[in-house]
């Protein structure tokens, strides 16, 4: 039986492989600043949401009778199951009845506010 050798017909050359990397890394340069974008929107968002589920919790706890501002310890235990935490790393401020809650993100580019 004979065997034959194939010299010279495997493998990748170097430039290649270096083609390869190189639009590797242009598509990650394109997909990169879309992910963290998208990120913040998520972020966002969901800080938005849990500013609506307190201002729910600030009527409902007006409306069973509560009076002046609210303290967490007011809306935890019977109207939201935990404490919200901002995804984005802010602080809630809950504020008075005539106020909407508040997150210390509200700054641009950030723009955590109800709308």
């Amino acid at each position: 039986m004979k065997m034959r050798k194939l010299l010279g017909k495997g493998g990748f050359t170097l430039v290649e492989i270096m083609i390869v990397v190189a639009i590797i890394g242009l598509l990650a340069a394109i997909a990169i600043p879309n992910f963290v974008k998208a990120r913040q929107t998520a972020q966002r968002q969901a800080c938005i949401a849990n500013l609506k589920q307190t201002e729910g919790a600030k009527v409902l706890w007006a409306l069973d009778g509560g009076t002046g501002t609210p303290t967490w310890a007011n809306l935890v235990t019977d109207y939201i199951k935990v404490t919200p935490t901002c995804p984005g790393g802010g602080t809630y401020t809950i504020g008075d009845l005539n106020t909407d809650p508040a997150c210390s993100k509200a700054a641009a580019p950030d723009l955590h506010v109800l709308p």
